[in-house]
């Protein structure tokens, strides 16, 4: 698992932790997983049903973000909320050339709330997503109860929380292994 830290400017009320992982990646998904501990104060946006939204991240979302590993200042931004809405945008440089991606497929979505820990994992179709390598950058927005949010990432630069930074993006993956 990969430790998320809070942005030092916007510390969380309650929740204790957020770990990170690719939990599997194969020719037809990518599965992605965040455990958050302290969740007894979590807003959890109310069930919308699959389909794309914006401004997800104004409330408890879960993003990754997926640069391909070539040299280019290109990357895909993945937003994906507890209300199993969702977005994937591509970008041509940092917070350049923003449009929608295509997806063949939505994504997966599921939230296990309990009273302490929450476990939130996703299914991305790779057949929408850019070709392995990556560099990655896992990514929470948390917001508790009161109003209080915290942004939560691999890394962070900067005095604002800016998910955007290709520095953030730190995780290493490969391509899958042919079945």
């Amino acid at each position: 698992m990969n430790e998320l830290t809070p942005h030092p400017a916007f510390p969380p009320a309650q929740v204790r932790s957020i770990q990170a992982k690719i939990i599997g990646f194969d020719g037809n998904w990518l599965r992605a997983r965040w455990n958050i501990l302290g969740v007894g104060a979590l807003v959890v946006p109310p069930f919308a049903g699959r389909g794309r939204a914006d401004g997800l991240w104004q409330t408890t979302c879960f993003e990754l973000f997926i640069q391909p590993d070539d040299g280019a200042p290109a990357y895909v931004e993945i937003n994906l909320s507890p209300s199993e809405r969702w977005n994937i945008y591509d970008f041509a440089g940092r917070r350049e050339g923003m449009a929608e991606r295509a997806m063949p497929r939505e994504p997966d979505c599921t939230l296990r709330l309990g009273s302490d820990m929450a476990i939130f994992d996703a299914a991305i179709p790779v057949a929408g997503l850019p070709s392995a390598p990556w560099r990655c950058g896992f990514n929470a927005v948390i917001e508790e109860q009161g109003g209080a949010k915290s942004y939560w990432g691999l890394e962070h630069h900067g005095a604002e929380p800016d998910f955007h930074d290709p520095a953030c993006f730190t995780l290493a993956v490969a391509a899958p292994s042919p079945a």
